[in-house]
């Protein structure tokens, strides 16, 4: 019994340090990562904050809220574009060689989705010491704060995980996430306060699991949120939980 767990453990160390791998050696994917928030930062950080009547804490200003949302987008879109290498797996053969090994297919997913996370996560810590160093006050608790983007990515790498299990192409499966990523993030909050936002779109946002990763962040980051701290966290264990839990079921049956 300790050696059949010893074994899963291995394989699910084996698989999370071949996706660190695998993105370490694409600079490319690494500069980017880091650019686009940043640029997003500057275009929406300075247009928005002349337009929007910000109401937070006096010792927060618009930069200060944005902040942590810029932070959530590599959470995010790294996470749900981690699935792209079942498909390169499923292409390359690697991923048969995979299966007909004698170890547990959660095993595989479980690695697959900690090494997905463990990357966004990294990302998203990058991109908050940048912002650190541009003079962003963000009054955290670190030990809070990674666990929080770890959970949080943990959520939306499960959710991709369920999108590559179902579908047979990567066309399809890049179509589908450019087709929610977007209303998902920009429902989330991460660029205004979601209590401006008219009654409908103020369901929409609060039916968006995004909002309240951004919320959680926002709360360890700045001590402020728009929605309560303990139901944030809720969300997004459940979120993450459930997702994790629906991929796993569905790579071990459709693989």
């Amino acid at each position: 019994m300790v050696d059949k767990m010893g074994l899963e453990l291995n394989i699910i160390y084996t698989v999370w340090l071949r996706e660190l791998l695998e993105h370490v050696r694409e600079k490319e994917r690494f500069f980017s990562s880091l650019a686009m928030p940043l640029f997003w930062f500057i275009i929406f950080g300075t247009g928005l904050a002349s337009s929007i009547q910000f109401k937070g804490s006096p010792d927060i200003n618009f930069s200060d809220f944005l902040a942590p949302g810029i932070v959530a987008m590599p959470l995010l879109f790294t996470s749900a574009f981690s699935g792209i290498s079942l498909f390169w797996d499923r292409e390359h053969g690697f991923l048969k060689e995979m299966l007909v090994a004698p170890v547990s297919r959660l095993s595989i997913v479980l690695g697959k989705a900690l090494g997905g996370a463990t990357i966004a996560t990294l990302q998203a810590i990058l991109v908050l010491v940048l912002f650190i160093l541009l003079g962003i006050k963000l009054t955290f608790f670190i030990i809070l704060l990674v666990p929080a983007m770890l959970l949080m990515s943990l959520g939306f790498v499960g959710l991709s995980i369920i999108f590559a299990s179902l579908l047979k192409t990567m066309e399809g499966f890049n179509l589908l996430l450019n087709l929610g990523l977007a209303p998902l993030f920009f429902l989330s909050g991460a660029f205004f306060p979601i209590e401006i936002l008219p009654t409908w779109l103020g369901v929409l946002s609060r039916l968006d699991p995004m909002t309240y990763g951004v919320e959680l962040l926002r709360y360890i980051s700045t001590g402020t949120s728009h929605i309560p701290f303990y139901i944030s966290l809720t969300v997004v264990l459940i979120f993450s939980f459930t997702t994790i839990i629906i991929g796993s079921y569905l790579f071990t049956k459709k693989q």
